[in-house]
């Protein structure tokens, strides 16, 4: 039977626009697989490695007059969007290469021989090494940044690990391309084109986390889809690693004080970061806690407002939209949700913004409306009005685990008057990364960012944006009593290769 064709489709319109590829057969994935084994010997150099990763960011420079085209004409987000998302992924593959030259990641400790400890220790010597090749499963919504170029192929390929990628059903032509671009790179430096390999369709998918030469994977995308292959993975005769951000509500609470002073500007940036990119990022604010006041009666009004303004806009796919427009509908079915502004179809092929209210009794205990503790991909939010602490609290501890939690206070709340310290104890258990009178959209790639969560937010506790993701592809190991001329450069006393380290207790740098 001939493989299934892949198309290119155009959003705006449903359309198909043309036949990139076909999807990848069981022999064709392992091909593939093998290809990027074989690569690994030409990532052993750190040198390569950060060389490969700059001119990686400038051959996709150089493309991307293309590479917006390509990108705008399958997911609609737009040339705007779309510059500033390859700029910062460019970025983030240089801040990788930087990493690497530095070596730091290596996590080098050197401890000498000591017969006067209890028990005596040897001579141990540890650093980290690469895992193998690592399957990455692109996301619909960020086309550079969490696709085939973004960070989960970076910090893996700064780890010294081959990268497989199963392309996105939607933006297969760009998936296309941009690989292409990236082993040209590749080329560059003497690496093998197979150090970064592409598959296409949904049992590739499966077969790739199930190939016994991948170590490890990096997923980004939906519960359902992540937990599937989450659990391959860990049925495999030999369980691998799985890093899956699979979905969060991003919670925020808005004070009563904090409402009192500034609940315009609040709805306001509410609204602004709940619709941006036609609230398709994966640390939209999903669900807001607001007063049942008069002073949360102006943050709804302000919310209504900026809202009600906002432009009907186009989702990546079609299933997408049919997805948000059905689990909007069954929302607002439940007793006592409003819908101030009504989110739904705003055309044949565009979704229109909207926000739903409901009491924060409604949602103090199990029932029905615990859909509304349920990520809805695309514009909408909802806002749970509060009268009491008490109800606040109550809401919080039945939320699931997410990517960020948001806390907006009041200015003396701010200076530790009142409940602040407190609230952001009560939010720490629920995120991987709490913003104080901020919105969660935008993610900064920075060596102290966190970008993960307790589950389903994440499937680990490790970070897939800024520095520390590359540890996600690395494993320690230990060399006892071994010559120093056996040993690797890393472990050596006279650091050759000047790498930062422990050595006996001692930090050097």
């Amino acid at each position: 039977m001939a493989a299934a064709p892949v198309w290119s489709v155009d959003p705006r319109t449903g359309k198909q626009r043309e036949q990139v590829a076909v999807e990848a057969t069981v022999q064709e994935v392992d091909a593939t697989v093998r290809a990027a084994h074989q690569a690994r010997g030409a990532l052993a150099d750190r040198t390569v490695r950060s060389a490969f990763l700059r001119s990686a960011a400038d051959e996709l420079e150089a493309a991307k007059g293309t590479l917006i085209e390509a990108a705008d004409a399958e997911t609609a987000l737009g040339p705007v969007r779309l510059t500033g998302e390859l700029a910062r992924t460019c970025y983030q593959l240089r801040s990788f290469a930087d990493i690497v030259d530095e070596g730091a990641f290596l996590d080098v400790v050197i401890d000498h021989p000591d017969d006067t400890a209890t028990p005596p220790v040897p001579d141990l010597r540890r650093y980290k090494v690469p895992l193998g090749v690592v399957a990455v499963y692109s996301a619909s919504n960020f086309p550079f940044a969490f696709s085939v170029p973004g960070g989960d192929t970076a910090s893996a390929l700064a780890a010294g690990c081959p990268v497989v990628v199963k392309a996105h059903p939607d933006h297969p032509g760009l998936s296309e391309l941009v690989a292409k671009v990236l082993r040209r790179a590749a080329a560059r430096h003497g690496v093998p084109e197979g150090v970064l390999g592409l598959v296409h369709g949904f049992e590739a998918g499966v077969e790739l986390v199930r190939h016994p030469l991948v170590a490890a994977a990096g997923f980004t995308g939906s519960v359902r889809g992540g937990r599937a292959l989450f659990d391959t993975a860990a049925a495999r005769p030999v369980p691998i690693p799985f890093h899956g951000e699979l979905g969060s509500l991003n919670p925020v609470l808005v004070t009563e004080a904090a409402a009192a002073e500034r609940a315009e500007a609040i709805g306001a940036g509410l609204a602004g970061s709940m619709t941006l990119g036609v609230g398709q990022f994966c640390v939209k604010p999903g669900l807001v806690l607001a007063p049942a006041s008069a002073a949360g009666d102006r943050l709804v009004k302000s919310l209504t407002d900026a809202v009600s303004d906002t432009d009907a806009g186009v989702l990546l796919d079609h299933r997408m939209r049919d997805h948000f427009v059905a689990g909007v509908a069954e929302r607002t079915r439940l007793p006592d949700v409003e819908s101030p502004v009504t989110p739904g179809a705003g055309g044949e092929h565009t979704v229109s913004a909207g926000f739903l209210t409901v009491p924060a009794s409604r949602l103090a205990a199990e029932g029905e409306h615990d859909l509304l503790l349920e990520e809805c991909f695309g514009p909408v939010t909802v806002v749970v009005r509060y009268e009491d602490d008490a109800e606040v609290r109550a809401v919080l501890s039945r939320l699931p685990g997410n990517l960020t939690a948001t806390v907006h206070l009041s200015e003396e709340e701010g200076a530790g008057q009142g409940r602040g310290a407190e609230i952001l104890g009560e939010l720490t258990p629920l995120a991987g990364r709490v913003l104080v009178n901020a919105w969660p959209t935008g993610v900064a790639v920075a060596p102290a960012q966190h970008h993960g969560g307790p589950y389903p937010a994440t499937t680990s506790t490790s970070t897939s944006v800024g520095g520390t993701a590359i540890e996600r592809w690395l494993r320690p190991v230990a060399y006892q009593n071994s010559p120093q001329s056996l040993l690797p450069q890393e472990l050596r006393d006279d650091n050759p290769l000047g790498l930062p380290r422990r050595f006996n207790g001692r930090l050097e740098r």
